[in-house]
């Protein structure tokens, strides 16, 4: 059994904001899965499924599972904004990784993103029976 001191934190969660993005692209299902999951492979995920749903009349909400964890996007054509989420557990690296490669494939003009790393947390002791 591993012990909570072996064990390495949870993994790293990135949120990425991207705005003025080419309106075709954040809007086309088939496009963006194909882009997040070659970022995934490129950055040494493990692909494990995807799924991904164009809503009328625009946007696109779409997942893909990694062995690490997972990426999903969500766009807003119409604003040109799509928001990216990424979350891997063990090789922190591969997290910071693919937002990179999401950042520069989908071509946003303008970007920010945040990074935190998970772990679990000992709880506290509110209070011991005497």
């Amino acid at each position: 059994m591993i012990s909570p001191k072996d064990s390495s934190p949870a993994g790293r969660h990135v949120l990425v904001e991207l705005n003025d993005c080419p309106r075709d692209l954040i809007d086309s299902a088939p496009r963006l899965e194909s882009v997040m999951k070659s970022c995934a492979v490129e950055a040494g995920a493990t692909l494990v499924s995807s799924h991904f749903h164009r809503f009328a009349p625009q946007g696109v909400s779409g997942v893909v599972v990694i062995a690490e964890s997972h990426l999903t996007i969500h766009t807003w054509p119409e604003h040109g904004y799509a928001a990216i989420d990424v979350f891997t557990c063990g090789k922190s690296s591969i997290a910071d990784q693919i937002a990179k490669l999401l950042i520069d494939r989908i071509g946003a003009k303008n970007h920010h993103w945040r990074a935190f790393d998970r772990s679990p947390s000992t709880p506290a002791v509110l209070s011991q029976d005497q």
